[in-house]
């Protein structure tokens, strides 16, 4: 009996010598498991994102490993997207830029993350940090993020005039007819604000129509294409010596290209970060948590960046794409600059942006 005795508690001691390991070798954390993480087997996740957005081996990886169905859909603009939210629209993960994450919070229509299922999100580089409108992370998790620029010709375009002039370069009457510009009215705007000195978020109606005018000379004196995606191929064809491009499209571009190069003028740009949310009603909020984990994990922010070009949020992502032998090394557009005082993200502002879409359209009717 007594030799009995002993035997249990030598068992206990080796169960609780075992328990105390895994805690110290786990970091003091349980693992986690995916059957424990989310109860996900048969569950599909709807997730609404950009199109040409992301690798499409991390989804299937993705439900493989959680035994869920991903239902990807796609949208071409923050509005669109909006729009079928205020449908009834359900997603469980959607992918909005910065403004239209603030109008979403304005309005209650994101719920907060699951920070115990998230994790650290330490490992963020420095540009997508504290952001204005989520500035702790409660909401979003960067998914990836860019700055506005201008590729060129520099085969065609001296790179030190090119940074002499920066957004006037569009104002050069030697470019007529070698000019794309995105038709974007809050892109094509931000490039007359920031020429003119001004904020991008500006609601002054002196300096926006100054704005106007600047855009209206452009159109006359360049006589610009206005595109949107057909740009990236076509630069990457040399069809035009400039173009104003968004940097991601424009790191596939110089690597399609070497007579291209890439300028964010020092007048200031727009800094954007697109960030994955949680609707408010979403069908599956604890399997959406997963999903957003899944994605800010290391090797899927490789593959996802790799893959798009835009850069992505996580620190040692950005070295290791940028870095010696990294697919994007010695490419100028792929990493935003960060702390330029100059440089904006857009805030949102309906009013402003109904505004200057209807000057837009009148900077395209050449009026």
């Amino acid at each position: 009996m007594k030799n009995k005795k002993m035997f249990l508690i030598l068992a206990a001691l080796l169960i609780i010598a075992a328990v105390i390991c895994i805690i110290i070798f786990s970091g003091g954390q349980k693992p986690v498991t995916p059957a424990e993480d989310a109860t996900s087997e048969g569950k599909v996740l709807n997730v609404y994102n950009w199109g040409e957005y992301i690798d499409k081996d991390v989804l299937t990886s993705f439900e493989k490993q959680y035994g869920a169905t991903v239902n990807y859909s796609l949208f071409s603009s923050n509005e669109e997207m909006y729009t079928k939210l205020l449908s009834g629209a359900s997603y469980d993960v959607i992918v909005p830029s910065d403004y239209m994450i603030e109008r979403l919070l304005n309005e209650k229509k994101l719920q907060p993350l699951n920070k115990d299922i998230i994790g650290s999100l330490d490992g963020l580089a420095d540009g997508v940090r504290n952001l204005s409108y989520d500035p702790d992370n409660t909401y979003s998790v960067p998914y990836l993020w860019q700055t506005v620029g201008i590729v060129y010709d520099k085969t065609r375009i001296d790179p030190q005039k090119m940074e002499e002039k920066g957004w006037d370069i569009f104002l050069d009457p030697e470019y007529d007819g070698q000019v794309f510009m995105y038709d974007s009215e809050r892109d094509s705007f931000m490039v007359a604000f920031k020429a003119l000195g001004y904020s991008a978020n500006t609601e002054n109606a002196e300096e926006i129509q100054a704005a106007y005018n600047w855009l209206r000379e452009m159109d006359k004196t360049v006589h610009p294409a206005y595109v949107t995606d057909e740009v990236i191929d076509a630069m990457a064809n040399g069809e035009k010596w400039l173009a104003l491009v968004y940097s991601g499209d424009a790191a596939y571009i110089l690597s399609e290209n070497e007579n291209m190069a890439y300028c964010a003028p020092k007048q200031g740009t727009n800094i954007a970060v697109d960030a994955m949310v949680i609707p408010a009603n979403a069908a599956n909020p604890k399997l959406a948590n997963t999903f957003i984990r899944y994605i800010s994990e290391y090797d899927n922010s490789l593959m996802i960046s790799r893959e798009v070009g835009y850069a992505s949020p996580n620190a040692k992502v950005l070295e290791a794409l940028s870095g010696p032998e990294g697919d994007y090394e010695g490419n100028d557009a792929y990493i935003p600059r960060a702390g330029y005082e100059k440089d904006e993200m857009f805030h949102d502002n309906e009013v402003l942006r109904k505004e200057l879409s209807e000057l837009w359209i009148k900077v395209k009717l050449h009026e």
